[in-house]
């Protein structure tokens, strides 16, 4: 079988070997990528792996230095701190190559299979163009029919395998692609390093010190003390103050009682006033009346 492949091989012509060129070049490009952004997801697993036996927040990589420090300044400014937005943004902007790597190990094998119908359908068509053109040209001498013929049907043929074997070859590093993708996912990869960042800040960086059983009894119960204490010196306040209110109102009773007696003697000093009044101005008529009797006595 490989024998007959390697023999249609030798009937491509340019085109033929530069779509055989692509296609080999799109699988070996996904395989290396493939490896290449693996073994940096690896890096940094390794990376937060080592340090979280440490017990230390410092990392060799950039990217976990930066993630980590995000994390604990949003922790000082807020409860709740969204890990997995802080890891996404930094993985979209210090990572993108690797991300642009994934994207393309997941294109290639749709670009192989792509390429491997371009094939087909140019040695399809270059082929039927040649039979095209064997058909309808004036052979002339039976030498030159014979030449003719062959010549035709070696380039039609050769379109043949252009088409054939591009499709071929297209399709076989498609399955190498899928294999590689199932085995070696690197998304799968890139998504077990985020769940393990995540997991590393949420339960050992931001994570807050729990108290054990008995600071929490001892808590409850101090706890218990001051509520009674507070309640106490609650109730202390009620009391002075019911006893404010009791002398405030005392206070507005007598103040009530001043008012009225004042307001009785207005009435009575007005009365004598009155009377006073009276009394001054029926002395005053008598006066008169006696100036008015002396007056003639003393002109006399």
């Amino acid at each position: 079988m490989f024998d007959a492949l390697f023999a249609s091989l030798s009937l491509l012509n340019v085109s033929g070997v530069v779509i055989l060129f692509a296609i080999f070049a799109l699988l070996v490009g996904g395989i290396a990528v493939t490896l290449l952004v693996r073994a940096r997801y690896a890096s940094i697993a390794r990376d937060l792996h080592r340090n979280a036996e440490s017990g230390a927040s410092s990392f060799d990589s950039k990217v976990l230095n930066d993630i980590v420090r995000e994390a604990l300044t949003a922790q000082r400014t807020t409860s709740e701190v969204n890990t997995q937005a802080i890891i996404d943004h930094h993985f979209q902007t210090q990572l993108h190559m690797l991300l642009v790597g994934e994207r393309f190990v997941k294109a290639t094998t749709g670009l192989t299979i792509i390429f491997g119908l371009v094939g087909t359908f140019f040695g399809l068509s270059m082929s039927i163009g040649k039979l095209v053109t064997l058909v309808s040209s004036d052979m002339g001498k039976p030498e030159q029919i014979t030449q003719s013929l062959t010549s035709g049907l070696v380039e039609a043929l050769a379109g043949m395998s252009v088409a054939f074997t591009s499709s071929l070859f297209g399709i076989l590093a498609a399955i190498v692609m899928t294999l590689l993708g199932v085995f070696f996912s690197v998304a799968d990869r890139r998504a077990a390093v985020m769940v393990q960042i995540e997991a590393q800040l949420d339960n050992v960086l931001l994570a807050a010190p729990r108290p054990s059983a008995s600071a929490v009894v001892q808590g409850g119960i101090a706890g218990d003390a001051r509520i009674e204490q507070a309640l106490s010196s609650f109730g202390q306040s009620v009391g002075r103050l019911d006893a404010i209110v009791g002398h405030f109102e005392q206070a507005l009773s007598n103040f009530s009682a001043t008012t009225r007696d004042f307001r009785e003697f207005n009435h009575h000093l007005k009365d004598n006033v009155q009377r006073m009044s009276l009394s001054f101005g029926d002395l005053s008529e008598t006066l008169k009346q006696q100036s008015a009797q002396l007056r003639p006595r003393d002109g006399r």
